[in-house]
């Protein structure tokens, strides 16, 4: 079993140049309106659609991996295609200990990689925590953290 996310996208050309630096691999598919990535790391069917005049709008999307070595690799990654844009260490958000590395693509969509060092405690509200979220819906802007 492996999930699937379909992004609406305002440019398909744009969004598959940004998620081959993100992936490193290539659309299994692509068209001028629709593109399809088969993943196996991590393992997500992933397509991006143009045809539906929208624009997705998410809080954010992530990809938890399981050590700091992982966390290292894909720091190494993002920062070589340009795209990393903050990386959070050793933080308490969202009711755990992580580490985090965020980016958005090119229609304002954020991402996180991130691994948990820790669970804590469920106490108070989500917005207590400190958590990083998008700056605003459909911005193509750094993902920032409130408190």
């Amino acid at each position: 079993m492996r999930p699937h996310i379909s992004l609406d996208v305002r440019n398909v050309p744009a969004s598959v140049e940004f998620y081959q630096k993100v992936f490193a691999v290539a659309p299994q598919k692509q068209t001028a309106d629709y593109a399809k990535f088969d993943l196996h790391e991590p393992s997500v069917s992933f397509s991006l659609v143009a045809s539906t005049g929208k624009v997705s709008s998410v809080d954010h999307l992530g990809i938890e991996v399981d050590s700091i070595d992982d966390i290292a690799a894909w720091k190494v990654r993002l920062q070589e295609q340009g795209i990393l844009e903050k990386v959070e260490e050793n933080i308490a958000c969202c009711f755990a200990r992580q580490d985090k590395l965020w980016f958005s693509d090119p229609d304002g969509n954020a991402w996180e990689i991130f691994t948990v060092h820790e669970q804590l405690a469920v106490s108070g509200t989500l917005k207590s925590t400190g958590c990083c979220v998008p700056k605003n819906s459909g911005a193509s802007e750094a993902a920032v953290c409130t408190a």
